[in-house]
């Protein structure tokens, strides 16, 4: 069994690559069960989650991705989310790799918000305003900047000194970057609106969304987490990952349907309709869409099997 270290992970997923891969999974389509969901103390949230998430191609591949969520870790200097990912052959069930998850996912996820974006931000959307300033964040700008000409990117975080540091390091990478400390200001200008955090209240009000906005949510992944308001579901053209997901997992969307601001049947599509051309995506510049992302085990098989093959072939 091979062990991939995080810099060949890092090497092997370049974005337009990993980008490409996953529009190819979505078209095909892989085998995966409803993501294993448990708290680590069902009292308090804050105290942990275990996600377990498998997927398998047959004949081809099977993977198996366990996760750690741990909101507090920011206080310890860790990583709020950590995770191992183990790669099969499908056939005869040998391990093929093992990999720390932590870049796979930030890697994935960062990628299947810019495949969304590639259907739904407009094409010449150049301001990006990145809401949280973790380990998500940078990985989500470079994504967009993949399928749009980002150019200017706003950073807003909770902690102002996280922004700035964020900003700086983007600001190095040739984007015009900046902290702004009025978010709602921010949101109003934005082409696209990318929030990943582990907020449990509304940070994205409905109420500041320009006409032809894109709204990307990746943060809330539990039915109690959201990161908008229930109006900004409501007159947003809505699209998720999964249906599955989006529709029992995705707090901002759960949420809104339980206060009657949105129903299963507003939801226009999820990625395998945008990627087997059975929904156009955008279809006006004025249109305010929003994507919703809880992850799919599909998304982490497709990256483990690109980072594998990469490695094989040195």
């Amino acid at each position: 069994m091979r062990i991939i270290e995080n810099a060949e992970i890092s090497a092997a997923l370049a974005y337009p690559a990993l980008i490409d891969a996953l529009r190819r999974m979505f078209t095909s389509g892989c085998t995966q069960p409803l993501r294993h969901h448990h708290s680590l103390d069902p009292e308090n949230e804050k105290k942990g989650t275990l996600l377990i998430m498998p997927a398998w191609q047959s004949g081809k591949y099977l993977g198996l991705k366990t996760v750690t969520v741990m909101p507090e870790n920011g206080s310890r200097g860790l990583p709020s989310v950590q995770g191992t990912y183990l790669l099969f052959d499908a056939v005869d069930g040998q391990a093929l790799a093992f990999m720390n998850a932590g870049e796979l996912t930030t890697r994935r996820t960062a990628s299947a918000s810019a495949l969304a974006a590639s259907f739904l931000a407009r094409k010449d959307a150049s301001r990006l305003l990145m809401v949280g300033a973790g380990a998500m964040a940078p990985c989500l700008v470079r994504a967009h900047a993949a399928v749009r000409p980002i150019k200017e990117v706003a950073v807003w975080n909770h902690r102002a000194e996280k922004a700035e540091r964020l900003a700086d390091e983007l600001t190095h990478e040739g984007f015009e970057a900046f902290a702004v400390p009025d978010l709602e200001a921010a949101a109003g200008t934005a082409d696209i609106i990318s929030c990943a955090t582990l907020s449990t209240e509304p940070l994205i009000q409905g109420d500041w969304l320009k006409p032809g906005v894109h709204v990307d949510l990746v943060g809330a992944f539990t039915p109690t987490m959201r990161e908008t308001d229930d109006a900004a579901i409501r007159i947003a053209h809505v699209f998720v990952d999964t249906r599955e997901g989006g529709l029992n997992e995705a707090g901002d969307i759960v949420l809104a349907m339980k206060a009657g601001a949105f129903a299963e049947q507003d939801l226009k599509a999820d990625l395998y309709d945008l990627c087997r051309d059975q929904h156009p995506g955008r279809t006006s510049d004025e249109e305010i869409t929003l994507f919703k992302s809880t992850g799919a085990a599909l998304e982490d098989l497709a990256a483990a099997i690109l980072a594998y093959e990469a490695n094989e072939q040195k």
